[in-house]
């Protein structure tokens, strides 16, 4: 008898644990969607603490730039230039 009461405790102890398994993989269910919300809620908030620039900044910002591509792709058309001019002489092919 004594066996039997350990084997009945012993199974009722598993079911018990695996009853709240159950409970926590439907908890885990439910707080997906709640994950992805909140995910949103604090994104907005982020969204709300950025200082976004002013079109003034945005124009200045795209004119400097614009200037500093400009002025790289000089310095790269001069240096190929140069080189194209080192190598006709050094090979004298025109």
């Amino acid at each position: 008898m004594a066996k039997d009461k350990e084997k009945n405790t012993a199974l009722e102890l598993s079911d018990k644990k695996d009853i709240q398994k159950e409970k926590k993989d439907k908890k885990s269910e439910k707080k997906q969607p709640n994950k992805v919300a909140k995910w949103f809620k604090e994104l907005k908030i982020e969204f709300k603490k950025v200082v976004w620039p002013t079109k003034k900044t945005v124009i200045n910002n795209t004119g400097i730039v614009l200037a500093v591509v400009a002025g790289a792709a000089v310095i790269v058309g001069l240096l190929d230039a140069g080189f194209l001019g080192l190598f006709s002489l050094i090979y004298g092919q025109n």
